[in-house]
């Protein structure tokens, strides 16, 4: 969370992505660097194009610093770079090139971030990084991160957002609602979310961090947690990737919620939590 990475294609929904970076810049020294990319010069038809384009996005850049520059608090710095080729790997080589890094970006913009996020490449920079990803669909960005939802189902890797969400709500000193969801009333399973979730709360209470518990039941998990978000007002959900060996299933569910979420999303990947706090797992 030291170093933001976000995506900009100057259209006002991906300067949604610097509203986000600025609630991190106002707990601590921050990072943001705004990453533009061109296409390769190869791909212009117009000799110059290509130097023309650079020029008029350096321009829009210093417009952009003089806007944002003087929100920024604890020492934070606001920086760009304009790349060229595919989109996705040169923001994914940016966030790579930081050891503690993130992307915040809206979904939308006027040159496809939409399609990016969510059509065809959805799951390109997700897959492609193993850093946390930080998105907004309706580009509403709250004032302040108070309640965070952290959903638990009975995939194991579930409980690895855990670590993460603490961080998060240590740094906002934001309340934490662990909601278990599932749609079956077995006993089994049942059983292991309660399990989990009390897992989930110890590690909470050990780090002084405010939580809640709430049992969910309902077909439809992506409408349970999204609904649920929208009634206690919350300002953030933490979720976890899929893994590539169930892509279809996980990835998914993940696209549904991303795009049925009223609220920013941090996705994460299960061995970006492993690296920053040491856990693979909680138990089996």
């Amino acid at each position: 969370m030291k170093n933001i990475v976000v995506p900009i294609d100057f259209s006002e929904d991906s300067l949604k992505g610097i509203d986000l970076a600025l609630l991190f810049s106002a707990k601590h020294k921050t990072n943001i660097q705004l990453v533009y990319v061109q296409k390769k010069s190869s791909d212009y038809n117009s000799p110059g194009h290509f130097e023309e384009e650079k020029e008029w996005a350096n321009k829009q850049f210093e417009n952009i610093i003089s806007q944002y520059a003087p929100k920024l608090k604890n020492d934070s710095t606001l920086k760009y770079i304009i790349k060229s080729g595919k989109i996705y790997k040169e923001i994914v080589g940016q966030v790579e090139s930081y050891q503690e890094a993130m992307v915040a970006a809206s979904t939308h913009g006027a040159s496809g971030f939409e399609e990016f996020f969510m059509g065809s490449n959805a799951f390109k920079i997700l897959s492609a990084t193993e850093k946390p990803v930080l998105t907004t669909r309706t580009g509403n960005i709250p004032k302040k991160i108070s309640k965070i939802v952290m959903p638990i189902d009975v995939t194991i890797d579930t409980r690895q957002k855990v670590p993460f969400t603490a961080a998060l709500s240590k740094l906002f000193d934001a309340e934490v609602h662990i909601i278990t969801i599932t749609s079956s009333r077995g006993k089994r399973i049942t059983d292991r979310l309660s399990a989990y979730a009390k897992q989930s709360a110890g590690y909470f209470k050990a780090r002084d961090v405010n939580y809640k518990i709430k049992t969910l039941y309902g077909e439809n998990v992506i409408d349970l947690v999204a609904i649920y978000a929208d009634s206690v007002d919350a300002d953030m959900i933490t979720i976890m990737k899929e893994q590539s060996k169930s892509l279809t299933f996980m990835g998914n569910l993940t696209h549904q919620l991303l795009n049925r979420a009223t609220i920013p999303v941090v996705t994460l990947s299960n061995r970006e939590t492993h690296i920053m706090t040491g856990f693979s797992t909680f138990g089996s």
